[in-house]
């Protein structure tokens, strides 16, 4: 299942400050989050964000919420489920990539009830988080075992993207250079400084 720009909706489930010190690793859930919310505008995919219990667990955090398009409200919820939230809509999208907290619950619960409706699921499996590594685990492996696919931030993003040469490839090679900086600077679609041998395929 590839992701499609035009078929597929971000999903940010409830990264919100009152997780902040119960998540060993929210600050790089918080930036691979940030990183999908600005790759998505980049690529004009909408963007649902939800807040569980906002009274007990507070906001979006801010380094997510500054990202976010203008405009945009969370939708409050109690239920576990996004999809159960009031005023949940793909805007008639029929695919949704996943972020957000915690793994095993919010996350879960969401991607089940997405699958059941019927719609392509994609979870950023660097971009999700629990408080403990074993339910991360567990909520990973049960997604993936009712039919969803498992992805990273990267990967997504250049999947959605689909080809270089374009103004939306620099924005993502520049997000994805500041997201996950490798030694040589150099992203997806940038040629490499050696020569190509006739032996070596393309593609």
């Amino acid at each position: 299942m590839k992701l499609d720009a035009a078929r597929t909706t971000l999903i940010v489930v409830d990264v919100q400050e009152g997780f902040r010190k119960a998540i060993p690793d929210f600050e790089r859930i918080a930036k691979a989050t940030a990183t999908l919310i600005e790759g998505a505008q980049a690529l004009g995919i909408p963007i649902v964000v939800t807040e569980q219990y906002p009274k007990g667990l507070g906001e979006t955090a801010p380094e997510v919420a500054d990202r976010l398009p203008e405009g945009t409200e969370p939708l409050k919820k109690v239920c576990f489920s996004a999809a159960e939230a009031d005023d949940f809509d793909l805007g008639g999208r029929d695919q949704a990539l996943l972020c957000g907290i915690e793994t095993h619950v919010c996350v879960n619960q969401t991607v089940l009830d997405l699958l059941e409706s019927g719609t392509e699921v994609q979870v950023a499996e660097d971009a999700v988080a629990s408080r403990f590594e074993e339910n991360k685990r567990v909520g990973l492996q049960k997604m993936e075992r009712a039919g969803a696919v498992l992805t990273s931030v990267e990967t997504a993003l250049f999947e959605l993207l689909g080809r270089a040469g374009t103004d939306e490839f620099k924005r993502i090679q520049k997000l994805i250079l500041a997201y996950a900086p490798n030694v040589q600077g150099r992203a997806a679609g940038e040629a490499e400084a050696r020569p190509v041998s006739r032996g070596e395929a393309v593609g």
